[in-house]
């Protein structure tokens, strides 16, 4: 360090709040070189990027490559060649290897070189993270000595768990702690992560900048809102949700140490859209991101199907989106209005397919084996199955993806067709229960989330949110015919996905002890179909899949 270089009382700390995609080292490592210049022009001495920002987070069991730990170590190399230029230096994240092990890492990059590395101590391993598969331990870190300030930075759950490293960085000297974070989405998050770094300001009395990523990877959504508390307690500043963006913040030294003088102050959004929000850039970067030009769905009438549409024609656009009526000789008049109504309200492109003769082939050809037997749920899965061989066909034509539109409260309990409306890609709406998709569609109607290309007003028909949900397999069909109301079977099933809760404390909420006991066991019934279904995004905190993972195999029920 030079006279030249050190701060004085003034620092400016740039915050990347980016959208990496994993696997993709070249085309981050052009994030970070922009993001670089675009805190350089703003002034900024420093510029935070986030956890594993090189590599993009989650990378899983990409990092046991050695050819992809070269890659990412070459282009940290490269980023730190560009800071001799005497702009900004760089925090940034990365996997890493040497001869004692694999670490989930960060380089702090100045005056054309590494100038330190420092390697994440606590390694989650429960809900959707696995790190100790694929990671060690690293040491307890000290300080680093960046133009004169010492910055502590434990990264993402070096703040959360209980090891004491931002303890241990204040009593080594640290004056301001940086956490690079990748922290996915779940309803609420944004209070538990200020709650989390309130702690740990509490304790070492020291300000911490929580810089978090932003963009969907597969099913997880990482939501941004990046912030800083200073040691006082005070909001240092808040950064937008689910936006990408650059934040340039001002700290001045005062006797008692850092202060942020200066950084934005953005509005978080809350319930609904916040929900709705999340559902969208996952669904976004899933397809984008997967290198789909198109996607396609099979659009029924019901809510479910157009909640679904309506975020893909807001998140790729009406032109890149398909919809496809499959109709046979139950499906009623309002059903067939209802969806050309919201097809035409979205602006999306709206085919008819009758489903009549492929189901009577079907039908045709097993009359044989059938001979002798009563019709019933076999013959109803015909016509889920012959939907779904339509769609793919489409999807398979003109490459376009199919979009799976179940939601979870059907998931739970196996209210879904194997090979049928199970069918697809990516399902937006897989971690929302069936009276959270009501409450989104109305919020919807209402309102017009930023970045969104769907247009405003009405878009999902009136009669869709207030029919009764059916999906038209039989004559008259209600889904209350096969399953409680919706409102009291999520309420049960968030007790047991959610909560984990025994059947007679949910009695003790005021339900029956049967329907409690036919609920428990048909979301252990139907584990298997789960485990065949399309990834989707997770919005609560414990998703299928990720978090919650139970044995197909499965004879406990609590009686």
């Amino acid at each position: 360090m030079t006279q030249e270089n050190a701060l004085s009382d003034i620092f400016r700390i740039a915050i990347g709040q980016l959208n990496p995609t994993v696997g993709d080292v070249t085309g981050n490592l052009a994030k970070a070189r922009e993001a670089r210049a675009d805190a350089g022009r703003e002034g900024a001495h420093l510029l935070v990027l986030t956890e594993l920002f090189i590599s993009g987070y989650p990378p899983e069991d990409l990092v046991l490559k050695p050819a992809f730990i070269r890659a990412c170590w070459k282009a940290v190399e490269s980023l730190a060649a560009d800071t001799a230029d005497g702009g900004p230096g760089v925090v940034i994240g990365f996997p890493r290897q040497d001869e004692t092990g694999r670490y989930n890492s960060v380089a702090v990059l100045d005056g054309g070189k590494v100038i330190a590395v420092r390697d994440k101590v606590d390694l989650p391993n429960y809900g959707e993270f696995d790190e100790k598969r694929v990671f060690v331990q690293g040491a307890m870190p000290g300080p680093v000595n960046f133009r004169g300030v010492r910055l502590g930075i434990p990264i993402c759950e070096d703040i959360w768990g209980e090891l004491g490293v931002c303890e241990t960085l204040a009593e080594s000297g640290a004056e301001i702690l940086l956490s690079p974070n990748g922290s996915p989405y779940y309803r609420g998050k944004v209070d538990i992560r200020h709650q989390v770094v309130l702690k740990q300001v509490l304790e070492t009395g020291l300000p911490l900048i929580y810089a978090a990523q932003l963009g969907g990877q597969d099913e997880l959504v990482f939501d941004g809102a990046s912030f800083a508390f200073n040691a006082d307690k005070s909001l240092a500043f808040q950064m937008s949700q689910f936006e990408t963006a650059i934040a340039v913040t001002t700290w001045k030294r005062r006797e008692a140490g850092w202060h942020c003088a200066e950084g934005p102050m953005a509005r978080i959004p809350e319930g609904e859209e916040a929900d709705y929000r999340a559902c969208l850039l996952g669904f976004r970067d899933y397809v984008n991101k997967n290198g789909f030009k198109t996607v396609v769905l099979g659009l029924s009438g019901g809510i479910d199907s157009a909640i679904c549409t309506a975020i893909a024609v807001d998140a790729l656009g009406e032109e890149r989106v398909r919809t496809v009526m499959l109709p046979y000789r139950y499906t009623s008049e309002d059903s067939l209005k209802d969806a050309a109504d919201c097809a035409k309200a979205l602006g999306c492109r709206y085919d008819i397919v009758p489903i009549e003769q492929p189901v009577t082939g079907f039908s045709s050809a097993l009359s044989n084996l059938f001979e002798g037997t009563e019709s019933g749920i076999t013959e109803e899965n015909l016509q889920s199955r012959a939907r779904g061989v339509v769609l793919m066909a489409i999807s398979n034509k003109f490459g376009a993806m199919v979009v799976t539109t179940g939601n979870k409260s059907e998931m739970s309990v196996g209210y879904a067709t194997l090979y049928g409306d199970m069918n697809g890609g990516f399902n937006p709406i897989k971690d929302l229960y069936k009276m959270q998709v009501y409450a989104l569609a109305r919020w919807r109607n209402e309102n017009v989330p930023p970045g969104a290309l769907g247009p405003s007003g009405e878009v999902i028909p009136q009669n869709i949110i207030d029919k009764a949900p059916s999906a038209e397999l039989r004559p008259d069909q209600k889904d209350q015919d096969s399953l409680p109301p919706y409102p009291v079977l999520d309420d049960i099933l968030e007790c047991l996905v959610e909560k984990e809760m025994g059947v007679e404390e949910i009695v003790g909420r005021g339900h029956d002890v049967a329907t409690v006991h036919r609920v428990e066991h048909l979301l252990y019934l139907a584990e298997y179909k789960r485990r065949q279904s399309a990834p989707g995004v997770k919005i609560t905190k414990k998703n299928f899949g990720r978090d919650r993972r139970y044995p197909i195999t499965n004879r406990f029920r609590d009686r």
